[in-house]
């Protein structure tokens, strides 16, 4: 694997949701989180990839040590036959096929370890990213779940101060308006209601005027006054 990559993978696995909280100034917490997660979700995509590319590098070296190994057994057969019919030539030949094989089946057994510990290895960052998301998820969680309940606590605080603050006002208004009226609060609610009621027949008594003018008009238009 690239060192690049391991670079990428140790800083996912060695970061802190807790420390980059406490460097996070002017931004926004959530967001900061949400944007590591999704640099980690990245990172295992990367190193996925890579377990794939390995992967299939190590069968087609497994293919190739295989077919190696049944060549160089048909080899055998075919020196033996070809000596047999004292076909020298052809049993060297035979001969010089399996010492070429002979000279990549080591090779090729060290690329297939150096393979299998690099899938090992794949495989087992695979499994510390995903618990290393797993644990942001949790983290992140319960950061909202802090921000929800602070908000829920200081709603009802807020109402409270908003009720407070009304009432410091509404009793500052009573005591100005008693010593300019002389009435109370009670008295200057029923005021109030009692000038309410006088606007609404003001304004019924207008409406039946204005109906009599109309009518009056109309009755002089037709010259019946």
């Amino acid at each position: 694997m690239a060192d690049s990559l391991k670079t990428r993978v140790g800083r996912v696995i060695a970061g802190s949701m807790h420390a980059l909280l406490d460097k996070i100034e002017d931004i926004n917490p959530q967001a900061a989180m949400e944007q590591a997660i999704r640099e980690a979700e990245t990172v295992i995509d990367d190193v996925r990839h890579e377990l794939g590319t390995v992967s299939a590098n190590r069968h087609l070296a497994q293919q190739q040590h295989a077919k190696l190994n049944r060549s160089h057994e048909e080899l055998r057969d075919q020196v033996s036959q070809a000596l047999a019919q004292q076909r020298e030539d052809l049993a060297r030949a035979a001969v010089s096929r399996q010492i070429d094989i002979e000279a990549q089946i080591p090779v090729l057994e060290t690329t297939l370890a150096d393979l299998a510990r690099q899938e090992q290895e794949l495989q087992g960052f695979t499994a510390a990213l995903l618990a290393k998301k797993r644990e942001m998820q949790d983290a992140l969680a319960e950061f909202r779940k802090s921000r929800t309940a602070t908000e829920s606590a200081a709603q009802p605080l807020g109402q409270v101060n908003v009720e407070q603050r009304l009432g410091k006002v509404t009793d500052a208004f009573d005591k100005i308006y008693q010593r300019q009226t002389g009435l109370d609060g009670t008295q200057r609610a029923g005021s109030l209601q009692q000038a309410a009621q006088l606007r609404e027949l003001d304004e019924l008594d207008e409406l039946v005027r204005d109906h009599k003018i109309a009518e009056r008009m109309a009755r002089i238009k037709a010259g019946e006054a």
